[in-house]
């Protein structure tokens, strides 16, 4: 009993600081506009942790819309040479840098924050995933290209652990080929 109770304390700690998060300063959509590797990942997510062996470096494109949301189609490269791709239309909230989409795929509510952008090497962001009463954390760090600096890589470690994330579930992904374009 003391353990879960002590577990349900660390959960309701790492959302309490996970919505606290707030996104860039100065956010610019347009900035995010492109496309870019996923490097880094990191989750406190159940299924991640049968999974993280076998993933690898994907990409996302980018679409900023006329109307302030953020078109995201993100592609993998599976080991049977097929592709993996997912899309979701990411709507513009009150606070620049923050959006919410709904995962056809998963059912899930999403609150995405870009946290850290330099919009011409990295983008650090942050997702609150809900379905039902679970909430699960999302942390993904983005390059332009598909390699960080070793400052930038412990950045985000940092932040992933900072949000309640357990060391053994944050991962920097192997280089993958790319899947050709749609």
């Amino acid at each position: 009993m003391t353990l879960l109770l002590i577990a349900l304390g660390a959960m309701f700690c790492s959302l309490m600081v996970s919505s606290e998060i707030m996104p860039q300063p100065d956010f610019n959509l347009q900035g995010m506009a492109g496309k870019w590797y996923l490097i880094g990942f990191a989750t406190n997510a159940q299924w991640f942790v049968n999974r993280r062996a076998s993933m690898k470096m994907g990409t996302i494109m980018l679409i900023p819309t006329a109307d302030g949301d953020l078109d995201m189609s993100y592609a993998s490269l599976s080991q049977d040479g097929s592709c993996w791709r997912m899309n979701n239309l990411a709507k513009k909230t009150d606070v620049p840098g923050k959006f919410t989409y709904t995962s056809e795929r998963w059912g899930n509510q999403n609150y995405m924050s870009m946290v850290d952008v330099k919009y011409d090497e990295y983008a650090l962001t942050h997702t609150i995933k809900t379905k039902g009463s679970d909430n699960t954390i999302v942390n993904k760090l983005y390059g332009r290209g598909d390699e960080l600096s070793p400052d930038l890589l412990e950045k985000f470690r940092q932040f992933s652990l900072d949000t309640g994330i357990l060391p053994e579930n944050i991962a920097f992904l192997p280089k993958n080929a790319e899947c050709p374009p749609a």
